[in-house]
């Protein structure tokens, strides 16, 4: 059965910011193939008031007006510079109009107040980068905004906090729509890391690594390789050499996560992989990511995956290889 690609469009503004634009044109718009397959298309769309001019002063010319949106299946609002620059009506009703057509809404910072305007966010929990959190919350004050996450997931509208939280927002929805395994493809593409929750703060205390990486950089490995033991706080702490207290501030510190959430991620995305890739029970796959047991791993799938174990292998099963 031939395969029919995903369309993406991209919605340009006056004062968008270059690399929130970038950043769904590299990962829904790139011209090469992930895993054998072209998964995605992507048509760049504006209004037809003329060429709009960048946060950082050149133009880009889109190739569709708003009409461009009707055929898209998610839509994706990048960051705006001016935040007091008027949103056309024409904007917000084609916003709405494909909101209430079911079309999935992302936005990526700023983009958050062009959804707001739209009204689409009304009575929904929002994120934006954190400086711009207060004056969101205080414009439209029917949106629940949370300015302490990388980015929310509410079906079909998402948003994301500044900057690169846009790549995590992306990877998060290119992990909804066909697994994994594919978004790790694509991260690997990118030379990005494959993940981090959404629920993650957006400010941690040591975000960039030195040249000789984070402190606790091979613990987090050691972690992975062992994501089948029963690892509590204090064995990762014995571990690293650490008491319980200084181990546990410096992995937050360093992730903008606590220690058994970062594993528990790490165990759900083992699970996935071996879904994904194999036939092993769902009992031995609890065991050996971590789980324990079946119904566990079944409990975790659905708080942070809202699908079963069973569900999410007969969606993103690869029985075949890549064509």
């Amino acid at each position: 059965m031939a395969h029919s690609p995903h369309r993406v469009a991209l919605l340009i503004l006056p004062t968008v910011v270059p690399f929130d634009m970038a950043v769904p044109c590299q990962i829904f718009g790139y011209p090469g193939v992930d895993l054998g397959r072209r998964r995605y298309t992507l048509d760049v769309c504006g209004t037809q008031s003329g060429k709009p001019v960048t946060s950082r002063g050149f133009t880009i010319t889109p190739r569709y007006g708003l009409n461009g949106l009707r055929r898209a299946r998610t839509i994706v609002v990048p960051g705006i510079d001016d935040l007091d620059m008027p949103i056309p009506r024409a904007v917000c009703r084609a916003l709405a109009a494909a909101h209430d057509r079911g079309c999935r809404l992302l936005s990526i910072c700023t983009g958050a107040f062009v959804l707001a305007e739209a009204g689409v966010l009304n009575g929904r929990r929002a994120t934006t980068h954190w400086l711009d959190a207060p004056a969101l919350a205080e414009r439209y004050p029917t949106v629940h905004v949370d300015p302490r996450v990388l980015y929310i997931d509410e079906g079909s509208v998402l948003t994301s906090a500044g900057i690169a939280a846009g790549i995590d927002l992306c990877l998060h929805v290119v992990r909804q729509d066909y697994g994994a395994a594919v978004a790790n493809a694509v991260a690997r593409r990118m030379v990005v890391p494959p993940h981090r929750s959404g629920g993650q703060a957006q400010f941690v205390a040591q975000p960039v690594a030195s040249p000789r990486g984070t402190a606790l950089e091979a613990m987090r490995s050691w972690m992975v390789e062992h994501v089948a033991a029963p690892l509590t706080v204090d064995v990762m702490a014995a571990h690293a050499r650490m008491s319980r207290r200084t181990f546990a501030r410096r992995f937050t510190a360093e992730t903008g996560t606590s220690p058994l959430q970062w594993l528990l991620r790490q165990r759900i995305f083992a699970a996935q992989r071996m879904l994904e890739e194999g036939d092993d029970p769902v009992e031995h796959i609890a065991r050996a990511c971590g789980f324990g047991s079946a119904v566990s791993l079944r409990v975790h799938f659905h708080r942070e995956l809202d699908t079963s174990p069973l569900a999410y292998r007969r969606s993103f099963r690869r029985d075949t290889e890549p064509e």
